[in-house]
């Protein structure tokens, strides 16, 4: 069987046989609307008002080696443990919280948890849910512009 393999620059992310890669580059749930660009939320960053609730649901590694400067951790949605982790982090928030959520542990059309955290944020009726368009990955499409980072000031555990 054929397999496709992703890297990025933390290493080896994913391994899919070829029928099954097909299923992960799925159809975008989110309107454009519902996007936002680096830049856009980084300037946001910048003025320290009105911030929004930016959630990371990417897996704890690239977390732990970087991540957006006050971003909360909820781990891999695509994994039953990250959806049950996403869904106590939102218990907190009000239903019209302004969350934004990202990955970047791959290109983004091939994202295993981005499309998971959005559907379980908008069936939990949060109605302010954006993505962080990053089409490439966290590295290239948010650290190398420069964009706010900080490394995880505790250990993340699983």
């Amino acid at each position: 069987m054929t397999r496709r393999v992703l890297f990025s620059s933390f290493g080896l992310l994913a391994a899919f046989p070829k029928d099954i890669w097909s299923a992960v580059e799925q159809t975008d749930p989110w309107t454009p609307s519902e996007l936002i660009q680096p830049a856009q939320l980084a300037e946001i960053l910048k003025t320290h008002s009105g911030q929004p609730h930016i959630v990371c649901v990417a897996f704890p590694v690239l977390y732990r080696t970087r991540h957006i400067a006050g971003a909360q951790f909820a781990g891999p949605t695509g994994k039953p443990e990250g959806i049950a982790s996403l869904k106590q982090a939102a218990a907190q928030l009000p239903k019209n919280a302004d969350i934004v959520l990202y990955c970047g542990c791959c290109p983004m059309v091939r994202c295993p948890n981005i499309r998971p955290a959005y559907r379980t944020l908008k069936e939990l009726a949060y109605t302010r849910v954006r993505v962080l368009s990053l089409p490439d990955d966290f590295r290239r499409d948010w650290e190398d512009k420069g964009y706010p980072v900080e490394p995880a000031s505790i250990a993340v555990v699983r």
